[in-house]
């Protein structure tokens, strides 16, 4: 599965307009398998990402949700590392509930 985060330059997840990279999370069977950088979105050439992780549930997630992509916010993680951890373990919530 895929896996869409804004960053900032340290890794930490940041607001979408704040973002100065994106990382596409490549998640299988609770391991990563690949992490890739993005300086924009746009940039990204997926047909399908399954998961969008946003700092929190009043950034605008619409444009994911319609795309089929299921949204998720962070609790009180910040670097990408802790982020996926709590993926994994689905310690995250659930946006648009």
């Amino acid at each position: 599965m895929l896996i869409l985060i804004p960053l900032n330059p340290a890794q930490e997840i940041v607001a979408q307009h704040e973002a100065t990279q994106w990382a596409l999370v490549e998640f299988h069977e609770g391991v990563v398998e690949t992490t890739q950088f993005f300086a924009t979105k746009e940039a990204i050439d997926t047909p399908w990402i399954d998961f969008v992780i946003l700092l929190n549930r009043f950034e605008n997630y619409l444009e994911y949700m319609e795309a089929g992509s299921m949204v998720l916010a962070v609790r009180n993680e910040k670097h990408l590392d802790e982020i996926l951890e709590a993926f994994k373990f689905k310690e995250l919530d659930e946006v648009g509930m």
